[in-house]
């Protein structure tokens, strides 16, 4: 029972990424086609903005390509690892919330930190430190980690 609802949370996640990059991508649409408008608007100022506002949808289309870049690398990887038996196991206690608890979380770190420095070339070290963040609750070096996981990975 476990396996089917992490296969549909799984699923969910992913309606959730095609749906709001979809949004994105309108709203992409959209900014450009308002910034070509002023574009061609002989008042300066309006050109200016223009300018302005045509950056906006540059901008937001190359965030989108690295996000999604970011996370079919980390899929991969993760494939990677799980079919070689050494994916992190999610065994921490939880709150009756279902969160994990910081103390059980914090209690593991320091292994998963000596792994990374021990070898700090080895992708999979600081995938698994990405995961030993992200249940302590620290998104944003959860993020640095599995970036830093991603450029190993490719390297290899």
């Amino acid at each position: 029972m476990r396996n089917v609802i992490a296969v549909l949370g799984a699923q969910r996640a992913k309606i959730g990424v095609v749906l709001v990059t979809l949004l994105l991508v309108l709203w992409l649409a959209v900014a450009l086609q308002r910034s070509t408008i002023l574009l061609l608007d002989p008042n300066p100022i309006a050109k200016a903005i223009g300018v302005g506002y045509l950056l906006l949808p540059l901008i937001g289309g190359w965030a989108l390509v690295r996000e999604l870049q970011f996370g079919v690398r980390t899929q991969r990887m993760a494939r990677e690892l799980d079919a070689e038996g050494s994916l992190p196991v999610d065994d921490l206690p939880r709150s009756p919330a279902g969160r994990i608890l910081r103390a059980a979380a914090d209690a593991q770190f320091p292994a998963y930190q000596a792994a990374v420095e021990e070898s700090p070339q080895d992708w999979r070290t600081w995938f698994r430190l990405s995961c030993a963040y992200d249940a302590a609750g620290d998104r944003t070096r959860a993020r640095r980690a599995m970036r830093e996981a991603g450029r190993r990975y490719r390297s290899v």
